[in-house]
């Protein structure tokens, strides 16, 4: 199975990942992202967005597919993933593939998303760099919320004001997984 963690940068997709993992030792984790990085080293990205590469779409698939028949292990997929095409693309082949897919969205409002963004590094050494993620990142919290209206109807909607643990909590009893304590 894999367990798809998505929301708007900064609401908390990463740290409820890193949550999941510790109390879900069998559950592999795969950032896509680090396909669109290795992807922007190879290829132009016209948009700047490598979602907008099918190839990225189309690998993403792939890898997550690969990882759960390879090793047979629940994989957790922190993932802003909004647009409502690349979304049914990516969940639709995913199920053709016979790969159930668990789907949760963190929703937090707008204030708490950029004060969130704000108080994050994301390149240290490079504090112009920095400010230009953070800007990118508050740029696209408008329409994250908006997609909430067009998810697909069996996602989950999580609070993302929770704590951590208790976000692992719903996510694991959602799932049926058995964790540690």
């Amino acid at each position: 199975m894999i367990v798809w963690v998505n929301g708007a940068f900064g609401s908390g997709k990463t740290t409820l990942v890193e949550e999941l993992r510790l109390r879900w030792p069998a559950a592999l984790v795969f950032d896509p992202e680090m396909v669109g990085f290795v992807l922007r080293k190879v290829v132009e990205v016209p948009t700047g967005d490598f979602q907008d590469l099918r190839q990225w779409r189309r690998q993403v698939v792939n890898m997550a597919a690969g990882l759960v028949e390879e090793y047979q292990r629940p994989v957790l997929v922190p993932m802003t993933l909004t647009n409502p095409v690349y979304l049914d693309e990516i969940f639709s082949a995913l199920k053709e593939a016979d790969i159930p897919v668990h789907h949760f969205f963190l929703k937090v409002p707008e204030d708490v998303l950029v004060e969130r963004i704000d108080g994050r590094s994301f390149t240290p050494d490079d504090p112009a760099k920095d400010e230009q993620v953070r800007a990118w990142c508050k740029s696209k919290i408008a329409s994250c919320m908006a997609a909430v209206d067009a998810l697909p109807q069996q996602t989950a909607l999580l609070d993302g004001r929770l704590t951590p643990q208790e976000l692992a909590d719903a996510v694991l009893a959602r799932v049926g997984a058995e964790s540690r304590p």
